[in-house]
């Protein structure tokens, strides 16, 4: 299995385009400090690679990772599809991006998140005359990642929370809970796994299980601490209230994650976070606890 991390920030990016917040203003200060969205390139097979999540930086991401990049054939592609873990726009608008796909994308999505980005983005409709977007359920049963790949996905439902532009569709009692997902990836050849989880709510007994059997865990780390989102002042929810478990202070997810058997890494950096310093004293924090913070162009052998 090898994966590449294309990016590490949650949604607005470091820096945010509308945003003059130390850690923004920081990053237009050192470009070193900049990541670009959240998302991971996997290896399904020699030469064919699927995007974990589709997000605004896709073109850019492209780019930086020479494997993602057409050829020998002009308009041959090593990308062929997507894996989502939620409906969220900044983990799904880069599948627009994928417009000239000439032989199609595959999305791998649950029944929920489909039926948000057809029903409430109509990408279907949008996309229809240009692409073919064909659609793999995504469920807690492992499934190929390709008919030629020795790599399996599986989801772990986290969270029931919805995206604002799908908060008046309709319910769907037989698979609301898997509104947003960690991703299990394997490998049937080498027995080794990791998981994938850049938005996490709530630490259940079922994720528990899913980190305590995986070689790597790439886990939320939106916020530092709870009260950060309200301390800088753009929400008037704590992290947890917006979906997001913080790394440190009670029922923070850095205690659970030391004691892992698993590397673990954190990634889904707020702008406000600490850590998008890389002179932070936290990042010292998690390092003794045996714990890193991913970086853009970082690759993972679990």
């Amino acid at each position: 299995m090898l994966l590449r991390v294309l990016g590490t920030a949650a949604g607005g990016g470091l820096p945010q385009w509308n945003c003059a917040c130390p850690g923004c203003s920081g990053a237009r200060a050192h470009p070193g400090r900049r990541r670009r969205h959240a998302s991971l390139a996997v290896r399904a097979a020699e030469g064919r690679w699927y995007l974990v999540n589709a997000t605004p930086d896709l073109g850019d991401q492209i780019e930086d990772c020479p494997d993602l990049h057409p050829g020998p054939r002009p308009r041959h592609t090593p990308l062929a599809g997507v894996v989502l873990t939620d409906a969220e726009l900044d983990h799904t608008l880069g599948i627009a991006r994928l417009r000239e796909a000439a032989d199609g994308v595959d999305v791998l999505a649950t029944a929920p998140v489909r039926r948000a980005l057809l029903g409430g983005l109509h990408l279907g409709d949008v996309l229809g005359p240009y692409t073919t977007l064909r659609w793999r359920r995504l469920d807690t049963a492992p499934v190929p990642l390709a008919e030629d790949s020795t790599l399996t996905v599986g989801a772990v439902p986290v969270s029931a929370k919805r995206p604002r532009y799908a908060a008046g569709m309709a319910a769907d009692a037989a698979g609301d809970d898997a509104w947003v997902v960690a991703l299990r990836l394997a490998d049937r050849d080498t027995g080794r796994s990791l998981l994938y989880a850049p938005a996490l709510a709530v630490w259940s007994d079922t994720f528990q299980r899913a980190a305590a059997e995986a070689d790597c865990v790439i886990v939320d780390g939106t916020f530092w601490d709870d009260e950060e989102p309200r301390r800088a002042g753009f929400s008037t929810r704590t992290a947890t209230g917006m979906g997001h478990l913080p790394i440190d202070g009670p029922g923070g997810t850095a205690k659970r994650l030391a004691e892992l058997p698993a590397r673990c890494l954190y990634t889904h950096l707020n702008n406000t976070n600490p850590l998008a310093d890389p002179a932070a004293p936290q990042h010292q924090e998690l390092a003794a606890m045996g714990l890193e913070v991913a970086a853009d162009g970082m690759v993972i052998e679990p």
